[in-house]
């Protein structure tokens, strides 16, 4: 499982990097979209991937090896809203350069073929 995981995200992060390099805003925004993704999955997997296991609970003789370490998710959890808002931004502005410049290239022009 580890190993398909890693293949995850290293295809999800790698697509975004291709995405960052093309021309358009959109691709941009989809490949900042795949890369914090990956990134979220990287985390959250470093949590230890454990199915049926309870959350940490204050007992006297706690084994940290058979509990869910909450960490990890709440970091994904507030990369997730992050990631929300700031897509929602890039969008917004997005729509107003594509408004003002007349094209979606991230330069704001054309390339003269």
């Amino acid at each position: 499982m580890e190993i398909v995981i890693a293949l995850a995200v290293g295809v999800m992060f790698g697509s975004g990097i291709w995405l960052i390099l093309r021309p358009r805003t959109f691709q941009l925004i989809t490949g900042l979209l795949l890369m914090s993704y990956a990134v979220n999955i990287f985390i959250f997997a470093m949590g230890r991937l454990s199915v049926n296991r309870p959350p940490i609970t204050p007992t006297p003789d706690i084994d940290p090896s058979q509990f869910a370490d909450p960490l990890p998710q709440a970091l994904v959890l507030t990369a997730i809203v992050i990631g929300f808002a700031t897509t929602a931004l890039y969008l917004v502005i997005m729509i107003g350069a594509r408004g003002l410049t007349g094209s979606d290239h991230v330069d704001g022009k054309e390339p003269r073929e």
